[in-house]
């Protein structure tokens, strides 16, 4: 199981790859095994201020459809439009050409609630 150092994760299985206020977020290699194929990724809330654990996209499967949530609020900037025509790059690299979206940050204090690789690790672990 692949979980980068230089990450932040959530408990919902997304990852966060900070740069100043801005961030890249996507699903975590877990996340993606869990799911099987990727068929489809809709985000509609580009230019969005969301908060803190609220819905900002749908990935979709070939068994089920699961719900992205925002593990820090702020607004929503770009929609990786790679994954629009192929959504199955998330499977092959989910921390880098599977990048979701790129965010900026409302308040970045409340990364520190985000786990490191280890905490993350020891979640999926049991």
């Amino acid at each position: 199981m692949n979980i980068p150092e230089n990450l932040l994760y959530s408990e919902d299985h997304e990852w966060i790859k900070v740069d100043g206020d801005e961030a890249l977020l996507g699903i975590t290699d877990f996340a993606q095994k869990e799911l099987g194929d990727i068929v489809f990724v809709e985000v509609e809330t580009v230019d969005e201020v969301l908060g803190k654990g609220e819905t900002f996209g749908t990935i979709e499967a070939v068994k089920t459809v699961s719900d992205m949530f925002m593990p820090a609020g702020g607004t929503v900037l770009e929609f990786n439009e790679q994954i629009e025509d192929t959504p199955e790059v998330i499977n092959k690299d989910p921390y880098g050409e599977g990048w979701i979206i790129k965010m900026k940050f409302s308040d970045v204090s409340e990364l520190d609630e985000m786990l490191d690789h280890e905490a993350y690790k020891s979640i999926i672990d049991g």
